[in-house]
């Protein structure tokens, strides 16, 4: 599989990135560790967790368990510098320490937490999940008000936090660091500001990112390619409504939406299973198929086409799912292909 370096980073990862959030809850031990033999065997080292992992439901009892599962897959197969591990640190949040702010000294015991779970020295990548000053991500945009926010209040955390990071990345706790769920204005700032006070320059951004969503084509796109910054693009296939099975309305057994309904969380794959979503997904189906593609593969291709560094992050509930995503590893979008997507997304524009 191709290599690419994250950021400005000495970071070199694989072209797709392995998401684990799954781990520990719709996933097992055992189909979590078959997922990454399989991963591993096709080249693709990168593999993305978070302390609150597993998610859907995210459980306090739960916390932190997805990185405890790849802690014990990398002891018990040696394979620790074979791969790139990527977590993050939660943002304020009730499930995980009752909601309390995130400051340089939280950043420093997180590391550290997560490193005994994960059972290594060494962390890849470090994000921040979610600024704490609020995010529009996870359908919030459509009531996002930042009026309250305190810039010189927001310096200082970003100051604060990256001191922090800076001292992880010289005693070898940590080799890069990012974000998630950050805006554009943010990340400009965290890189403002990692210049001015000699602190690591965020190597890369998670945000979510599909043919169904694509906020971060304009002025992120712009901070990102500006700034060297690279895009790890999460829920490339809108949490599985790409593929396909939600449509007519559809609720499989088993499935996330079925997982979300069960557990009354932020809504049906958060948010993303409407009735103008189901429609795009529904389109960008038939145009596969009038291809010759399955819509899976062409989803993930697409990403690859970008005019920006971008690493799309994959999981899968079972095997079965991961064997079907690689199988479309590798294949190129011909142009007519790309410009049937492109007009798509004309007749779709952010259908949830």
């Amino acid at each position: 599989m191709e290599r690419v370096t994250l950021g400005s980073s000495d970071v070199e990862v694989s072209r797709i990135c392995l998401g684990t959030m799954t781990f520990g809850n719709q996933t097992d031990e055992a189909e979590a560790h078959a997922q990454m033999d399989a991963a591993l065997e096709i080249g693709m080292t990168f593999m993305d967790c978070a302390e609150m992992y597993p998610v859907n439901p995210v459980r306090r009892e739960t916390i932190g368990l997805s990185e405890d599962i790849i802690g014990r897959w990398l002891v018990r197969t040696g394979n620790r510098d074979r791969v790139e591990i990527a977590t993050k640190i939660t943002g304020p949040s009730q499930m995980v320490r009752d909601g309390a702010t995130v400051d340089g000294a939280t950043v420093r015991d997180c590391i550290d937490a997560s490193l005994r779970r994960l059972q290594t020295d060494r962390i890849d990548l470090y994000q921040l999940h979610w600024p704490v000053r609020g995010s529009y991500a996870f359908r919030q945009n459509w009531t996002y008000d930042p009026s309250a926010q305190d810039k010189s209040a927001t310096l200082a955390h970003m100051e604060d936090v990256l001191g922090a990071m800076r001292d992880a990345v010289q005693a070898g706790k940590i080799r890069a660091v990012g974000l998630s769920n950050e805006s554009a204005w943010g990340l400009a700032r965290w890189c403002d500001i990692a210049d001015r006070t000699g602190s690591p320059r965020m190597a890369a951004i998670q945000n979510e990112y599909s043919p169904l969503y694509r906020m971060y084509d304009t002025d992120l796109a712009e901070v990102a390619v500006n700034e060297d910054v690279t895009l790890l693009s999460y829920s490339p296939l809108a949490a599985g409504l790409l593929t396909g099975k939600y449509s007519g309305d559809a609720m499989p057994d088993g499935s996330r939406a079925a997982v979300d309904k069960a557990s009354g969380g932020m809504g049906i794959l958060g948010g993303r299973k409407t009735g103008r979503g189901i429609a795009a997904a529904d389109a960008y189906g038939a145009l596969a198929a009038e291809h010759g593609w399955d819509v899976v593969h062409m989803a993930i291709a697409w990403q690859l086409t970008r005019p920006f560094k971008v690493v799309p992050i994959i999981g899968a509930t079972t095997m079965d799912q991961l064997r079907h995503i690689i199988a479309g590893l590798g294949r190129d979008l011909t142009d007519e292909l790309r410009r049937g997507i492109e007009r798509l997304h004309r007749h779709h524009p952010l259908p949830y």
